[in-house]
């Protein structure tokens, strides 16, 4: 199991920037450079070793990634600047409002006990 987790973390080492930055793209006179936040899970799990009761085998394991494109950076005419993926932003910032909203509500509603 060790050696999976180790050729596990020596990829997703590997992969690092290339996950975040695409590569420079030519359109006319701009080059274009896309931008992603990226994230990366992995698990593992066994059987209950040592439990009298335990009946049968057990093992498991998973993992998974995630990439949000948040924009892009775009030079032309010597000038490089970021644009942000505004449809992006918005999806990746309604759970956050929607949470903060929960949670400013409850302490207005425990202050006012």
């Amino acid at each position: 199991m060790a050696h999976l987790t180790q050729q596990l973390a020596d990829t997703v080492t590997q992969v690092g920037v290339r996950s975040a930055y695409g590569d420079p793209v030519e359109l006319g006179d701009a080059t274009i450079m896309p931008v992603a936040c990226a994230c990366y899970g992995f698990g593992a799990g066994e059987d209950g070793g040592g439990l009298e009761d335990a009946q049968g085998e057990g093992s498991g394991g998973g993992g998974g990634g995630m990439a949000v494109p948040v924009g892009a950076y775009v030079s032309r005419d010597g000038v490089t600047r970021f644009e942000p993926n505004v449809i992006a932003l918005l999806a990746v910032g309604v759970p956050f409002v929607w949470v903060a909203g929960r949670a400013l509500a409850r302490i207005v509603r425990a202050l006012k006990k």
